[in-house]
């Protein structure tokens, strides 16, 4: 049975040499549970290699996501942008599929010129058209998690992100707590700040599972500016409020470590955990 709180990289572990598909076993050595793989510059993997990644996920009890790519807007005023936009949405939820991904991460879009309420309802309705379109090629297996994002240019605060999963069945949120103090100018500055939004999740959605990213961050007036280690920590937010929250509050999650060192971070955040248990 898995812990109520498992670790992962945001990608193929630094010293790996071999092929992404293929690293469940190496991250399951380690002692990690979580591997979300990394597609934001492209989906470039196929229907072999995905289920390659799938069949040894299975075997090595590792739990799969995927991060689809960065590109995507759904917000977007141009309709060419908005169309590619939910094509490649689409088509990462048919790899997402192949690979028995239980979750296909994304960032909504940006403002644009847009007021946020107008960029919020031209995503869920291209959101209802991506939806139509995975009936369409027979895609079942899916879960999107919209992630909250890091630069306040971008759809995807966490009230922007709860309305977006709420609004549809297959959506569930993915909370990147350093995007949230990174947008927010230093938001978390304690655990009562953790609370906050754990809270606001309880009180609009039903999770089973919270999918989640970490990494301390410097940002800068406009959000986020670049990730940094778990060591630097001159750099917020403060890891270890975050998981006495879950463990106080019986809360089950997956945390996906985006710092510089992936899943050396990871199993520093693990041996954390499982001091404070």
């Amino acid at each position: 049975m898995k812990p109520n709180v498992i670790f992962g990289p945001a990608g193929r572990p630094i010293d790996y040499k071999g092929s992404a598909y293929k690293a469940a076993g190496y991250i399951a050595d380690e002692g990690l549970m979580a591997y979300e793989y990394q597609a934001g510059r492209g989906l470039r993997i196929g229907e072999k290699s995905a289920r390659i990644l799938k069949e040894d996920s299975i075997k090595e009890d590792i739990l799969v996501s995927i991060h689809a790519p960065y590109y995507i807007n759904l917000s977007a005023v141009e309709y060419k942008k908005l169309e590619m936009s939910i094509e490649t949405l689409a088509k990462a939820a048919q790899v997402g599929e192949w690979m028995g991904a239980y979750r296909i991460v994304f960032h909504p879009g940006y403002y644009s010129k847009n007021t946020p309420s107008d960029a919020l309802n031209i995503a869920k309705g291209a959101i209802n058209t991506l939806i139509d379109k995975l009936d369409e090629n027979g895609v079942e297996n899916y879960t999107f998690a919209p992630e909250t994002t890091g630069k306040r240019s971008q759809l995807g605060n966490i009230d922007e992100i709860i309305e977006l999963c709420s609004s549809f069945d297959c959506f569930e949120p993915t909370i990147d707590f350093a995007h949230i103090h990174a947008r927010g100018r230093g938001y978390i500055q304690k655990k009562e700040d953790y609370n906050c939004v754990l809270s606001k999740l309880e009180d609009g959605l039903d999770i089973d599972r919270l999918h989640c990213h970490f990494t301390r961050i410097e940002y800068t007036n406009a959000g986020e500016r670049r990730h940094h280690t778990f060591e630097e920590k001159e750099y917020g937010p403060e890891l270890k409020w975050l998981l006495e929250s879950f463990i106080e509050n019986d809360w089950k999650a997956t945390i996906i470590c985006e710092t510089p060192l992936l899943d050396q971070d990871a199993l520093k955040m693990k041996e954390l955990y499982e001091s404070l248990l």
